[in-house]
């Protein structure tokens, strides 16, 4: 069980959307996390003159739904930053981390780097934007366990201040229901209680992610259906307009940090007799759609499934 802490989190302008600084009880360390635009009104401050880590955060077109972060380390973060505000346009927010006492040092706040780094690599929930990855320094056994204190109190940190691309995604478990995905003409629609999400799929997305990878991402679920959801069909949009296959769902986890979801399969997706559009309404399948098993193996029309 994770122990308890406090955070304590000044506003220096009075303004919750500029500047914060961010402290734990008994940590060396300082967080400060702001806007980009607020920075040139920012930059002056003492903290900026300090060797430091930090992480630019932002969007862009590649995948909306997934963060973009460029992980760095500087001994003079005004400047770097100067930088960094003149030549790179993904970003619009940065958190900073130095030292209350200025006892880091560039082999620090490198290593610091390097793990960050290592850390959103292995949890892939966002895009890095760093042209290289940075390597590990050369740090005494004291160093590297000093450096691994103050970087578990910084990642305690990242998930209160809206940074969640260095958490493990908690899986939300689904039971396995045992219920077979052949289609049988004999069953008889149960009540109607939605067991299952219909997602629409242009051709190469569904090869690629829904067979290729037996998963499929990203999807906007309402809470309340998080622990009903047992199965996924795929509605394959023009030329084949039609439910084509389904799968048992293994686990849902989080995607990025927009409210979506990626869900992963227990097995490879099966295909069914095709449903097809039919006289759905135009449009119909231009967003997810809930649905019942039972319905769906019935259903000779998409209209008889939504």
């Amino acid at each position: 069980m994770a122990a308890p802490y406090t955070i304590e989190i000044y506003v220096p302008s009075g303004d919750p959307e500029g500047l914060r600084i961010v402290s734990l009880k008994n940590w060396t360390g300082i967080g400060l996390v702001f806007p980009r635009q607020s920075w040139s009104e920012n930059k002056a401050r003492p903290e900026f003159r300090q060797t430091g880590v930090y992480i630019l955060s932002g969007y862009g077109d590649q995948d909306p739904d997934m963060p973009i972060l460029y992980i760095g380390q500087t001994d003079e973060l005004r400047k770097r930053l100067d930088q960094h505000a003149a030549t790179k346009e993904f970003w619009d927010r940065c958190v900073v981390f130095v030292s209350s006492n200025n006892f880091l040092n560039r082999a620090h706040v490198t290593w610091l780097e390097w793990k960050l780094y290592q850390g959103a690599t292995q949890i892939g929930q966002c895009i890095l934007n760093n042209a290289q990855a940075p390597q590990e320094p050369s740090l005494s056994e004291a160093e590297k366990a000093d450096m691994q204190v103050f970087c578990d109190q910084l990642l305690s940190v990242l998930p209160l201040i809206g940074v969640n691309a260095f958490e493990e995604p908690k899986s939300i478990s689904v039971a396995n229901q045992n219920r077979s995905l052949k289609v049988d003409p004999e069953s008889k629609p149960s009540p109607n209680k939605y067991d299952t999400i219909i997602v629409p799929a242009n051709k190469e997305g569904f090869d690629e992610v829904f067979i290729g990878e037996d998963c499929w991402y990203a999807i906007r679920i309402g809470g309340g259906m998080l622990d009903k959801i047992k199965h996924i069909a795929g509605y394959q949009t023009t030329p084949v307009m039609a439910i084509t296959h389904i799968a048992e769902i293994e686990r849902i986890v989080p995607y990025g940090d927009t409210g979506k979801y990626k869900v992963i399969f227990s097995d490879r997706a099966k295909e069914i007799e095709h449903i097809p559009y039919g006289d759905a309404p135009s449009g119909a399948m231009q967003g997810p759609r809930y649905t019942n098993l039972e319905k769906l193996k019935n259903a000779k029309k998409l209209t008889d499934v939504l």
